[in-house]
């Protein structure tokens, strides 16, 4: 929590804490004027403790650290703070332009590692090479270079003294790059886990689509289509004879008719479309007709 917001809190809850017990002494206990304002801020200092105690063991546990820890981290942090903005001062005062934006970067990158430990002390144990060697020559090497480049006449010699602490610099600062990405490393594993925690998700997904797709149902965007359908396929669940029966498509029937058909083996065939047989009505010149046919033959 902020600092500045922690003490408001404290603040708010203590001082109508000192007043209640004010006039509770004052008017409820017959107590005097002096006596009653030592008893309210006594209580006063008591409750503003106990807050502060909270809120300091309420911090400890969400990180993760003891209060010895605690007390050496918040030692270097302290330590830390001037050089920082020490830092930044002689960043801005170097007149190179050129080299301008990559300054900006470097003092925005060592702000932001403190700004998180500060904020989560137990990230400090991830940037101990920052704290303890990479900021302590960033800011020699930046003080130097400041001094150097204020000079009103530059030989050669210094030209490319400043020239080779420039580059240092910018070693620095890739070095100071790869502290502030292992501040985040836990940080970056955890964004890869829901990443990937998302895409089986959508794969989840797009495989059920893809599914009732074959099936022949059309994914629908209707939510109310959609329980229909799902109803639909529970009560296919019960009566699976039905549903059998309806997904097989007439192709599918040909082709296994046909499958049967060339299958070796004895073939048997039953005519199941049995008709009446029509009867004739043979009149007297039809059977004549026929006679006489039989008789020229």
């Amino acid at each position: 929590m902020h600092p500045f917001l922690s003490f408001l809190i404290r603040t708010v809850i203590t001082v109508p804490t000192a007043v209640t017990v004010w006039l509770l002494s004052y008017f409820a206990f017959n107590q005097t004027f002096l006596m009653a304002s030592g008893i309210s801020l006594a209580g006063g200092a008591l409750v503003y403790g106990l807050v502060s105690f909270y809120s300091n063991h309420r911090f400890l546990k969400k990180n993760a650290i003891t209060r010895k820890e605690y007390r050496y981290i918040k030692q270097n942090l302290d330590e830390a703070k001037p050089k920082v903005a020490r830092l930044q001062k002689t960043l801005f005062s170097i007149r190179h332009l050129p080299s301008l934006k990559e300054r900006m970067e470097l003092v925005r990158v060592i702000r932001k590692i403190y700004t998180l430990t500060k904020k989560e002390p137990k990230r400090f144990y991830l940037a101990e090479r920052f704290y303890f060697s990479h900021l302590d020559s960033v800011l020699e090497l930046s003080e130097k270079y400041a001094f150097l480049s204020a000079q009103p006449k530059r030989n050669r010699e210094l030209e490319n003294s400043l020239y080779d602490t420039r580059e240092t610099l910018k070693e620095m600062g890739k070095l100071v790059e790869n502290d502030l990405y292992k501040v985040l490393e836990g940080d970056i594993d955890d964004l890869n886990f829901e990443i990937d925690v998302a895409k089986n998700s959508i794969n989840t997904v797009r495989g059920t689509r893809i599914t009732r797709t074959h099936k022949g149902i059309k994914p629908s965007t209707n939510k109310a289509t959609d329980q229909r359908m799902s109803a639909k396929e529970r009560k296919d669940e019960k009566n699976p004879q039905t549903t059998e029966w309806k997904s097989i498509p007439a192709t599918d029937k040909i082709k296994s008719e046909e499958k049967q058909m060339d299958s070796p083996g004895p073939k048997y065939f039953i005519n199941t479309n049995i008709n009446e047989k029509e009867t004739v009505k043979m009149t007297r010149e039809t059977k004549d007709k026929d006679e006489y046919r039989r008789f020229d033959e």
